[in-house]
């Protein structure tokens, strides 16, 4: 997996490409960790993520807990595959997807 950020203030734009699955879930929490305290607004490009497994899931609901009552955060860009998987478990109702 890779991850590309860009801070500009209390915003946050993320790049993940490649698998967001249990062997690379805590690198982006971590990643996460880092920078999110000052942000109000998260954009995370997921263009070229090509899976996501539960542990993906569950790290991006605890973004979106972590941004309730704080900001913004959007997914966007996601495949095929991906969308059908935020469909399937019902995230796409729980997290903004564009």
């Amino acid at each position: 997996m890779t991850i590309e950020k860009k801070l500009e203030g209390s915003k946050l734009a993320i790049s993940v490409k490649g698998r967001l699955d249990t062997m690379t879930s805590p690198e982006l929490e971590a990643e996460l960790r880092t920078c999110v305290d000052n942000v109000t607004e998260i954009r995370m490009d997921l263009k070229e993520l090509e899976y996501i497994s539960s542990a993906g899931l569950r790290v991006l609901l605890s973004l979106q807990k972590t941004m309730n009552g704080r900001g913004s955060l959007v997914l966007s860009n996601p495949n095929p595959d991906i969308m059908e998987i935020f469909e399937i478990t019902g995230f796409s109702d729980i997290l903004t997807i564009e």
